[in-house]
């Protein structure tokens, strides 16, 4: 029996055109985010602590500044803010254009956030990423591309993550969310636990103009690890994986004195 709540079905085309969307491009591009990141961070941060009890390990391994993608599962619109919240840098990622309507868009726009047109060939969306990451910022990217609607990981990955590793030179860290795939269920009054891991920066040589197979080699690549950390969570819980990394700390403490 499957115990997760229904999603609504998903919208892939949007009949606006391209240049509807460049003020949120242009924005992004060239302007930070405003207090409306903090005050949305705060507002889902409480959430996240008190009734989703989120947990995230291994934050330490995303690095405290300058160009890096993170590179998360994606089972709920709340993985953004999960994977988000416990971190003193401010993200940015990409929603689907159909969000950016009145009174939203003004959350999404001075947040940081950006239009991907799915459905479309949308280079604005890599021209934006791009931009931040030269800037030195954050991006968020799910290789999986959009939710998945199983509460069970993709088995294959969407390339554009690979070619923008890869055009951009930035470091990818993977990121497993265990529990989040149960976050719609709230209407039920029932709340998952969710433990957010962090897993360690991955970076590729950068290369001018890679190849589809160059793209999606690096994309399955992030895939396997976000698949390998996902699966420890599954299997040993968030007290087993946390007694591990403490493990692996202190055995890395130990190491030098014993040489």
């Amino acid at each position: 029996m499957n115990d997760l709540a229904s999603m609504r079905e998903q919208v892939y085309s949007d009949p606006r055109p391209k240049e509807h969307f460049d003020r949120f491009h242009e924005r992004a591009r060239t302007r930070e985010p405003d207090w409306t990141y903090e005050a949305t961070r705060l507002i889902t941060s409480l959430y996240a602590y008190s009734l989703l009890r989120t947990r995230a390990i291994s934050t330490d391994k995303v690095p405290g500044r300058g160009a890096v993608i993170l590179a998360p599962n994606h089972f709920s619109f709340m993985d953004h803010f999960l994977m988000g919240c416990y971190l003193r840098r401010k993200v940015r990622f990409m929603a689907k254009s159909q969000l950016f309507k009145p009174p939203m868009q003004f959350v999404y726009t001075h947040g940081g956030v950006f239009p991907v047109r799915r459905g479309a060939r949308d280079e604005e969306v890599f021209t934006t990423a791009k931009a931040i990451l030269a800037r030195g910022g954050a991006i968020t990217m799910y290789c999986e591309g959009g939710r998945s609607r199983t509460g069970k990981m993709a088995t294959e990955a969407k390339r554009g993550i690979g070619r923008l590793a890869l055009e951009s030179g930035a470091p990818i860290v993977p990121i497993a969310i265990h529990g989040s795939s149960h976050v719609r269920n709230w209407k039920r009054l029932r709340f998952p636990q969710v433990t957010v891991q962090y897993g360690d920066p991955i970076r590729w040589e950068p290369i001018e103009d890679p190849s589809r197979e160059q793209q999606q080699a690096v994309a399955d690549q992030v895939l396997a690890e976000i698949r390998q950390l996902y699966a420890g969570l599954q299997e040993h819980g968030r007290k087993g994986i946390l007694k591990r990394v403490r493990a692996e700390r202190r055995a890395k403490l130990v190491a030098p004195q014993a040489r």
